[in-house]
């Protein structure tokens, strides 16, 4: 196992338990917790929390260095990916949205694509 697999590892998992915190505040948290968010766009605001768990099932498999942990990383970073086009589409159209959610979309996908591709070519593919 590279040794870069379990720093990684923890900074995903990390990741994962501060996207579940603070997207469980922003869902359900109290008036001022909502009112925090500002003009989050709800579609991404529950894809986000969900993916928390996904997070931190792909930091697991990376730890442990399952072979899992490709085809979770690319799952993450694909739909993270699209899910920042439907994003980017309804910005675009007038759907108020946060600055912020932009950077977070950039970093969420990012950090997952680049896992997935210093992994391995993507489910399906081989390498060669």
């Amino acid at each position: 196992m590279p040794r870069w697999h379990r720093p990684v590892a923890a900074i995903a998992a990390l990741f994962g338990l501060a996207t579940l915190v603070s997207g469980g505040r922003a869902l359900f948290g109290g008036d001022a917790a909502r009112a925090a968010v500002g003009d989050a766009v709800p579609l991404v605001l529950w894809f986000n929390f969900a993916m928390g768990a996904a997070y931190l099932a792909g930091a697991a498999a990376l730890f442990a260095g399952s072979p899992l942990a490709r085809g979770i990383a690319w799952t993450i970073g694909l739909a993270t990916a699209a899910v920042f086009a439907v994003f980017i589409g309804l910005a675009l159209t007038g759907t108020p949205f946060e600055w912020r959610t932009v950077g977070a979309m950039v970093l969420r996908s990012g950090f997952w694509l680049g896992i997935a591709l210093a992994l391995g070519p993507g489910p399906g593919r081989r390498a060669g």
